[in-house]
């Protein structure tokens, strides 16, 4: 089973230095490693290798790929027009080619991110080491099959349940309209086909995201009281995207600090900062990823015989959470993330009963 393993902090020398010695220590392991990267110009010069668009080897079971967004779009176009070609029988993005397209804000997330899936779903590495930019947008990042799903579940069931819809749905007239455009049968299953498509990407996408024998974070600071606060924010955000928290990175000169109890009940690891070259005493320091992962608190637990909801909040206090609901779902606020929580059909639409915040957990009943 692949693993997806990155790192979260401010400092992104830190996070880097974290991640190619994750790298390295995994590939020792034996374990095929592919170490990936955004534009990060800092990890060619650490790896002391140029790297490109395309996975290559750098060392024995390691290979490193940098993401480069506007060769990531340039594929992905041809994917899309040949999408476009199987549903509309008059395509208009057969004359558009990608080399003229621009990067939107958030395309590069969305493209790095779809790139992360497939090498994931390759079978051809064991571990997946992204280097990222370790803050909220990489949490965004993350959080989009989440984000997504939403946004198409829910204005889906809204466009059903239009007047627009009804009238596709039930009109004589109008469906032989579609069909003169499209190349389905609106009254068949095949016309939510592209739906489903995505629908099962964006699952697949949760799924592997809500497992932490997937996929896994670790806090990387250094004793610098400024970052430690940066990376409780971080902590508490990315549970708020489904993402567990293995751990804490503590990289510093002397690899000494006393940032415990910011972090309980977390393990923190204090780590040697590099010297010359040397990576073999950072390596030595690693602690065992998947071993304190499984010790760490999953973002949310829900015990439908209690009809209760526990959402794993750090860093955020009573202040700071809000809570809402909005017809069969739950949105939760926590700093600058919002999260729905599609719940199991027995708590579905139920009214919440009561709330209260309770040793970093938001504990919700119904």
């Amino acid at each position: 089973m692949s693993q997806i393993l990155t790192f979260l902090g401010e400092s992104s020398a830190a996070r880097t230095k974290i991640a190619i010695a994750s790298a390295k220590s995994l590939a020792n392991q034996g374990k095929r490693v592919l170490l990936a990267s955004g534009a990060e110009p800092v990890l060619p010069v650490m790896l002391g290798a140029d790297l490109g668009p395309d996975p290559q080897e750098i060392g024995a079971n390691l290979q490193a790929v940098q993401f480069q967004s506007s060769v990531l779009l340039e594929r992905n176009w041809e994917e899309v027009k040949k999408l476009e070609a199987q549903y509309l029988k008059t395509p208009i993005l057969k004359d558009v080619y990608g080399q003229e397209l621009s990067i939107l804000p958030g395309m590069d997330g969305a493209l790095a991110l779809n790139a992360i899936r497939e090498y994931f779903e390759s079978g051809k590495y064991d571990v997946i080491v992204y280097n990222g930019t370790g803050d909220l947008k990489t949490l965004r990042m993350l959080g989009m099959p989440e984000s997504i799903s939403w946004y198409v579940r829910r204005f889906r069931q809204l466009f059903v349940s239009s007047d627009l819809g009804k009238a596709i749905s039930d009109s004589p007239f109008i469906q032989p309209l579609i069909s003169t455009f499209l190349n389905v049968n609106p009254t068949a299953d095949n016309f939510s086909q592209p739906t489903n498509q995505a629908n099962n990407i964006l699952d697949k996408g949760k799924k592997v995201l809500a497992n932490p024998q997937q996929f896994s974070a670790f806090l990387v600071t250094t004793p610098d009281p400024m970052e430690v606060v940066t990376s409780r924010y971080l902590w508490g955000s990315a549970q708020q995207v489904g993402l567990t928290i293995g751990g804490v990175i503590v990289i510093s000169e002397d690899g000494n600090s006393n940032v415990s109890e910011d972090f309980a009940p977390l393990q923190v690891s204090n780590i040697p900062d590099i010297q010359e070259g040397n990576w073999q005493p950072l390596i030595d320091a690693l602690p065992d990823f998947t071993a304190q992962t499984q010790l760490a608190p999953k973002p949310i637990e829900i015990d439908v015989n209690a009809r209760q909801v526990k959402l794993f909040l750090p860093g955020f206090d009573k202040k700071q959470v809000k809570l809402t609901q909005y017809g069969p779902e739950v949105t939760i606020e926590a700093g600058d993330q919002r999260r729905n929580i599609l719940l199991p059909t027995a708590l579905s639409g139920k009214p919440v009963a009561g709330a209260k915040f309770q040793n970093q957990y938001l504990i919700i009943s119904f």
